[in-house]
């Protein structure tokens, strides 16, 4: 796996949640029929935006901190596999959507948005194509015997890295999900959303264990 790939996968996870009308653009469409304004759209879709990044981060950062652990990279990368492939089994079992989210108000969006990725386990399907792209940056040597300066220096790119697949999925959401609450606010109106609605809940939870089943694969092929 190149590390162009997993970088495409990351833009592709993004493009899938933004297209999914769980992550919220049919709240962004809602906002703005409501205000009649189009400004209120496009804020609608960066409390959004700023509430999925934050999920990401707060799932990926945690896993940055263990991966400069290089000696112990693939126990990582298979438990956190192990973890995507829970989650999503759990998903598929209970299909019923958490009853936090219909007790956030409509205008803290961002929070909603937080939560609705948190819930859904949208970071988790971040972490094997992170660790990945961490496992094809990492020098090959171990990292205990390299010394303090060297796993600080690893761990450090590890966070960068952690901010740039967050903020890299998080615009290829955003930018998915605007294109079409753009559509259906300027030619449909929420009675296209109200008859068109589809659920990706199944999708979604299948989509988690061959995420996870990927990332234990790649864990055992190649080893970095």
């Amino acid at each position: 796996m190149t590390l162009t790939a997993l970088w495409w996968a990351v833009i592709f996870s993004g493009v899938y949640h933004g297209v999914n009308p769980g992550m919220g653009w049919p709240l962004a469409v809602s906002a703005a029929l409501f205000e009649r304004k189009k400004s209120a759209l496009v804020k609608a879709l960066a409390m959004l935006a700023a509430g999925h990044f934050l999920a990401m981060i707060a799932i990926l950062l945690p896993f940055s901190m263990m991966y400069f652990l290089i000696d112990h990279e693939r126990e990582i990368r298979i438990g956190a596999g192990a973890l995507v492939i829970a989650m999503g089994i759990y998903l598929l079992i209970n299909r019923r959507h958490p009853k936090i989210l219909a007790r956030v108000h409509p205008a803290r969006l961002g929070l909603w948005s937080f939560l609705a990725a948190t819930a859904h386990g949208a970071g988790l399907m971040l972490v094997p194509i992170y660790l990945g792209i961490c496992g094809l940056l990492a020098p090959g040597e171990s990292v205990s015997g390299t010394g303090h300066a060297a796993a600080q220096a690893l761990m450090t790119n590890n966070v960068i890295t952690a901010f740039l697949v967050a903020a890299t999925h998080t615009f290829a959401m955003t930018f998915t999900g605007a294109v079409i609450a753009v559509l259906v606010y300027v030619w449909f109106g929420l009675k296209f959303i109200s008859k068109s609605w589809f659920n990706l809940d199944v999708v979604w939870a299948l989509s988690l264990v061959v995420v996870g089943v990927f990332g234990i694969y790649s864990a055992f092929d190649g080893h970095h």
